[in-house]
C-alpha cells in the first residue's frame, strides 16, 4: 500500500461522514439491496505459498468482466464493469450500481476502465473519483480520463455528480483494443496514464503520439512543466515513457519508482521500471512474436531503448499488479504481486534493485482470469477476475482471524 493509498483512506470527506458513515445500518442494506449479497466465502482453505500459506475467499460475484477496484475509506468498495457499469460492494458483498457514469465504447477490449481516488482525497476540495475509459471521436476511439464527486447514500440512490472530462488522448483511430488506460499517482500528485499502441505498433515510436506510451498528468489533466520532453518539439508535453505496447498493470512504491506489467505479442510480455524519458523500445526491441507466423518482431536489445526488467515465460498476459508491503505478509513486502489474463496466473516476483530476481506462482486457475491486483487498506490482498459474472476475491494469511 502506497503513502498516498494511506492518506486517502485515513481522512473521511464530509460528504462520507455524512452520507456513509453516519447513516444507519438498515438504510444502507435498503440502498445496498440489489445484486447479490453474500458473506466472505471461502474458496480454499490453505493454499500454499513461500514463506506464507494463505486462504482464498470471495466477497462478492455477479460482476459483469471487472476491470478495476478502489477502497473507499468507510471499506466499501467500488469496482468497474467493463461493458459500463460502477458497481458499489458493501462489506456483507451486496452489488449496487451507480447512475450517472458516462457513455464508454464498451466493445472488444474497450469499455470503463481503470478508478483512482485523488490522493488527497477526504479534504473536502480533491474528494474526486477518475477513472479511464474508451471514449468515441472524429476518427473513431480512443483512451480518456474523466473524475466525479460520488454521492453514495441518500435520494435517489448511489451515482456520480459533478462528472468533468480531464484528458482524451491525441488520435483517435477505428481498432478496438489495445487501450491500456491503467492510472496511479506518483508522490507529487501527478498522474500517469498508459495508453496502448491502439493495434499500430508503430505508433509507439512516434512522440507526437499519444498512443504506445506513459503520460504524466496535472489532476486537471495538464502536462506538467517538468515532463521529460517538454521543449521539444517532435514529442507531445504529456509523455513520460515511449514505446509502451499495452500495460495492465501499474503501481508507484511509497518512494516513488513504478513498476509495469505490460503484453508482449505473441510471448514477450514484460515487467518493467519505468522512468522519465526512457524508450522501453516496442516494436523495435521485444522478445514477442508474430501472431501469425510466431516468427520474433523486433531485436532482443537496440542503443537508446530500455530491456525489460523481467519477461513471464509464455503467454501469461499480465494484468493488474500490487506492491506488497503488508504486515500480514512479511515475507513478501517488497515484492510485486503480477495477475494474470490468459494464464489465469497469480505470480509473486521478488525485486532486487531494478530487476526480478525469483517469480513464484500462487494461484493458477483457481478463479480463472486475473483483471486486477490490490493491496487493501486493511493489508490483505484482493483480486478481480474477468468473467461476464466475475467477483472480488481476496488473499488472507491461513493464521489471519475470520
Amino acid at each position: 500500500m502506497t503513502h498516498l493509498m494511506r492518506l486517502a483512506v485515513t481522512r473521511l470527506t464530509t460528504t462520507l461522514l455524512t452520507t456513509s458513515l453516519l447513516t444507519t445500518t438498515s438504510l444502507a442494506m435498503t440502498l445496498l439491496a440489489p445484486g447479490t449479497a453474500l458473506a466472505a466465502e471461502t474458496i480454499a482453505e490453505r493454499l500454499p505459498g513461500t514463506p506464507h500459506a494463505f486462504r482464498l475467499e470471495r466477497l462478492a460475484e455477479g460482476l459483469r468482466h471487472p476491470w478495476s477496484l478502489a477502497f473507499l475509506p468507510d471499506g466499501r468498495f467500488l469496482v468497474s464493469e467493463r461493458p459500463g457499469r460502477l458497481a458499489l460492494v458493501d462489506i456483507g458483498g451486496r452489488v449496487a450500481r451507480l447512475k450517472g457514469v458516462p457513455r464508454v465504447v464498451a466493445k472488444s477490449q474497450g469499455g470503463l476502465l481503470d478508478l483512482s481516488l485523488h490522493p488527497d482525497f477526504g479534504d473536502g476540495e480533491h474528494d474526486w473519483l477518475y477513472f479511464s475509459y474508451a471514449k468515441a471521436g472524429p476518427g473513431g476511439r480512443g483512451t480518456a480520463v474523466a473524475r466525479a464527486r460520488l454521492f453514495l447514500n441518500g435520494p435517489g440512490g448511489p451515482r456520480l455528480e459533478d462528472v468533468e472530462p480531464v484528458f482524451a488522448q491525441n488520435h483517435f483511430t477505428s481498432p478496438k483494443h489495445h487501450y491500456s488506460g491503467r492510472l496511479a499517482w506518483l508522490p507529487d500528485t501527478t498522474l500517469l496514464l498508459s495508453i496502448g499502441d491502439r493495434g499500430d505498433a508503430d505508433r509507439a515510436q512516434d512522440g507526437a503520439d499519444h498512443a504506445g506510451s506513459v503520460l504524466r498528468l496535472t489532476a486537471a489533466g495538464e502536462a506538467p512543466a517538468d515532463n521529460p520532453f517538454v521543449g521539444d518539439a517532435s514529442v507531445a508535453d504529456e509523455v513520460f515513457t515511449l514505446g509502451n505496447r499495452n500495460i495492465q498493470g501499474l503501481t508507484v512504491l511509497p518512494d516513488g519508482p513504478i513498476w509495469s506489467s505490460e503484453h508482449g505479442p505473441r510471448t514477450g510480455d514484460e515487467i518493467n521500471r519505468l522512468e522519465a524519458g526512457v524508450n522501453y523500445g516496442w516494436p523495435e526491441v521485444t522478445l514477442g512474436r508474430d501472431y501469425s507466423t510466431n516468427l520474433p518482431i523486433g531485436r532482443d536489445h537496440a542503443p537508446g531503448m530500455r530491456d525489460p526488467a523481467y519477461v513471464f515465460e509464455g503467454r501469461y498476459a499480465p494484468s493488474g499488479l500490487a506492491w506488497v508491503d503488508s504486515p500480514h505478509f512479511p515475507g513478501w513486502r517488497g515484492n510485486l504481486l503480477a495477475g494474470g489474463l490468459r494464464s489465469e496466473t497469480l505470480t509473486r516476483l521478488t525485486i532486487e534493485g531494478d530487476t526480478v530476481s525469483r517469480a513464484e506462482v500462487l494461484l493458477e486457475g483457481e478463479i480463472g482470469r486475473i483483471r486486477d491486483v490490490r493491496q487493501g487498506p486493511d493489508g490483505l490482498i484482493y483480486l478481480l477476475n474477468d468473467r461476464p459474472r466475475g467477483g472480488l476475491y481476496r488473499l488472507v494469511p491461513v493464521d489471519h482471524p475470520r
